[in-house]
């Protein structure tokens, strides 16, 4: 009887056990949800209605899956809570968690944000770019840049390849580089420097302003990118001369920045989440936007607008000049050197090994769609 009472006791000790054990985990959260989702609030230098803001928003719902919602990009266009340029600082200074925008935006701060995002790049196209970034050190340059040149309290990811990109459109046809001269002209980053040495008087202006001041005869001539943000823009509006392509901007590339004492907060696993989706987002939207590109480029000939070949003088002005600039840049200072020269040496391996291995586009395309192709001579 007495044995009796013992097990029973510890029957009811085991059964306490057993029931408290299981009220905790009932009133426990899941793991999956008990750790509240970080949203951190972004801003773009373009408007909502472009491709440029697509890639934004694609980043940030490949994140946003790839974290299984732990981990919420809110993106916001140019203008919500700062000015196009003034989103870097706005994410230095903790107003926002993070931009979208471009290295050639902010050369006045430091003139190595030329070569660290666009420009003829000593032959390089967006595929050995790219690679210049992650395999030929071009990612740790930019970090440089923007933490110790710019001391600025910022991380970035190479993002949006949006290129290459046209010379632009004219109230007038360009016959030859003589034509262009005295030329008031929209242009940013190398090109506003190349073009002013050549005589063309360059304008920098975002995006939203562009057309207002060609249409009101501010300016005579603009780029932006190419035949879907330009056609979406409304250029074909105001003028249907258009030329392609450009030689200021044959690679370039906008970057996603993140304040670094936001970026030291989160988890490694979501860390490598948005470094992982900055480089799906390259690929992936790339591949879109040129197909989108090509479509633009036939709608707007349908439409009326005659695209011109740029007049090869122009363009090789453009290439000499711009190697000089490079070297005036390199002499002056040393961490500008220091990214060209890191460039240069980059692209002596990738861009022979390609002219030598790689059928040239030229050879294939023209065997097949030779009469198709857009560009038409310069009007005589």
């Amino acid at each position: 009887m007495h044995r009796f009472r013992v097990n029973r006791s510890l029957t009811f000790l085991v059964l306490g056990v057993l029931v408290g054990a299981m009220a905790a985990l009932w009133l426990q959260p899941p793991a999956a949800t008990a750790q509240r989702p970080i949203t951190l609030k972004m801003q773009a230098s373009w408007p909502a209605s472009l491709t440029l803001f697509e890639n934004f928003k694609m980043f940030a719902e490949a994140v946003e899956k790839m974290s299984a919602g732990r981990l919420k990009i809110e993106t916001l266009p140019a203008g919500a809570v700062v000015g196009a340029f003034e989103v870097i600082d706005a994410t230095n200074r903790g107003v926002i968690d993070g931009a979208h925008s471009a290295m050639g935006y902010y050369t006045g701060k430091h003139r190595a944000g030329i070569p660290l995002s666009h420009g003829p790049l000593f032959g390089m196209d967006f595929i050995d770019f790219f690679a210049w970034y992650y395999e030929g050190g071009g990612f740790e340059l930019v970090q440089e840049w923007y933490q110790n040149i710019l001391k600025m309290n910022l991380v970035s990811f190479p993002i949006l390849p949006a290129g290459p990109q046209a010379m632009g459109w004219f109230k007038r046809p360009i016959k030859s580089f003589a034509d262009a001269r005295g030329m008031k002209y929209r242009i940013y980053g190398s090109g506003a420097e190349v073009y002013s040495r050549l005589g063309i008087s360059a304008v920098t202006l975002p995006g939203g302003e562009i057309l207002p001041a060609m249409e009101r005869g501010v300016i005579d001539g603009a780029d932006w990118v190419n035949c879907v943000e330009d056609m979406r823009l409304g250029f074909h509006n105001v003028t249907k001369v258009h030329y392609s392509p450009g030689m200021h901007e044959p690679v370039t590339v906008g970057d996603l920045t993140i304040n670094k004492g936001v970026w030291d907060k989160l988890p490694p696993d979501l860390q490598e989440i948005v470094k992982v989706a900055t480089q799906a987002t390259w690929w992936r939207w790339y591949a879109r936007f040129q197909k989108q590109t090509a479509e633009a480029c036939r709608e707007l000939i349908k439409l009326g607008v005659h695209v011109y070949r740029t007049p090869d003088d122009l363009n090789y002005k453009f290439l000499e000049v711009w190697d000089q600039l490079q070297k005036e840049d390199a002499a002056k200072d040393p961490f500008y050197k220091k990214v060209i020269d890191s460039q240069r040496e980059f692209a002596k391996l990738m861009v022979p090994y390609r002219l030598s291995y790689w059928p040239t586009y030229e050879f294939r395309g023209n065997y097949y769609w030779k009469e198709e192709i857009f560009l038409k001579a310069p009007p005589k």
